[in-house]
């Protein structure tokens, strides 16, 4: 098989999209050759049957040269793919979609936000298949999609045991420091949890995107205003290779994002044996009935997060620990990359 895959990004260091570089290498032992078109490209280490081109963002080129770009990519390299992998941008298929059905080239989609609009629409219409994670997303309603693993590398996000501080239990968010990610709600739950136990500390690890200023400024001032200055940490970004660190440094991982996306950074603190607490509806499916009512709390609702973490925090340490183990366990055996890329070429083939 000879495939070709868009992406937004293709840099072994990006915090963000750092992951999809080892999709690409995972994907290259199921194809003969791999041709990438990524927006922009940075650093990376990928076998000889995987050729990467650049849109050109990293050399600020305009979006009218990306667009350029991208047509001279697809025109040029069409007798070196017979199919085509989409991740995460419709943009790409709506763009490209005509010209690979006149080519013969089959297009497959991958998609997993909560919102669509009539480009979604348009974008599923022109693929052959779609992927999603979760059954919320807006694609999941299609007869075409198909639902599949998150693509977790289960080697590489494993336990380092390291040692709990003593006297202090460490939360961690990570992730982009955005309105989506409701890092408020958490922010107010440390307040409330604090007034009974000081032991608590909040990490955050992200950075906010330029759109994102000013709720990133706005989270640093209600840290202050409710008093925890010495009980938060603004980390900045980290690179992916940086995330299994902070995984393994923290006691529990809190995730806000709403129900609708699947969120990876969920599955990969799993992968590393650590408690998590979410509100993601998502996760009824992937953790037993009986972590439920522990593990999910309500949206946007500090008092009901921060019960949730006085609960978990309080568990018998037998507990924690059978808890942490299956959890490893189920995102292995549901979840890791291996499983996934399985999967998914089982699809496309």
């Amino acid at each position: 098989m000879k495939l070709l895959i868009l992406t937004q990004k293709i840099d072994i260091k990006d915090d963000v999209l750092g992951f999809f570089h080892n999709w690409v290498k995972e994907f290259s032992q199921n194809c003969g050759k791999i041709t990438v078109v990524a927006l922009g490209v940075g650093e990376y280490n990928l076998p000889e049957n995987v050729k990467v081109l650049s849109l050109g963002k990293e050399r600020g080129s305009s979006k009218i040269k990306y667009i350029l770009n991208f047509y001279k990519y697809i025109w040029r390299e069409r007798k070196n793919y017979d199919k085509v992998f989409i991740h995460m941008n419709q943009e790409y298929v709506v763009l490209g979609g005509l010209l690979w059905k006149i080519f013969g080239k089959k297009i497959f989609l991958w998609r997993n936000h909560a919102k669509g609009d009539f480009f979604t629409d348009l974008a599923v219409f022109l693929s052959n298949k779609v992927f999603c994670t979760s059954g919320f997303s807006y694609t999941a309603k299609f007869s075409k999609t198909k639902l599949m693993p998150a693509g977790i590398e289960t080697d590489y996000f494993v336990n380092l045991n390291h040692s709990a501080e003593e006297g202090k239990i460490n939360l961690l968010f990570l992730g982009r420091i955005s309105p989506v990610k409701d890092l408020e709600t958490l922010i107010k739950s440390l307040a409330i949890i604090r007034k009974e136990d000081e032991k608590f500390f909040l990490n955050i690890i992200g950075e906010a995107s330029e759109r994102d200023n000013g709720y990133f400024e706005k989270m640093r001032k209600l840290v202050v205003d409710l008093g925890l200055e010495k009980y938060v940490k603004f980390w900045g970004r980290a690179s992916y290779g940086k995330t299994l660190e902070f995984y393994n440094r923290n006691d529990v991982f809190i995730n806000l994002t709403k129900s609708g996306s699947f969120d990876k950074t969920i599955l990969e603190a799993m992968s590393c044996e650590k408690m998590v607490l979410t509100c993601n509806q998502s996760f009824l499916d992937v953790f037993p009935k009986d972590w439920r009512d522990i593990m999910i709390f309500k949206e946007e609702d500090p008092e009901d997060l921060a019960e949730k973490i006085t609960s978990l925090c309080r568990m018998a340490a037998e507990k924690k620990s059978a808890i942490v183990k299956e959890s490893r366990r189920i995102v292995k055996e549901n979840h890791s990359l291996n499983v996934l890329a399985k999967k998914l070429f089982q699809e496309i083939k």
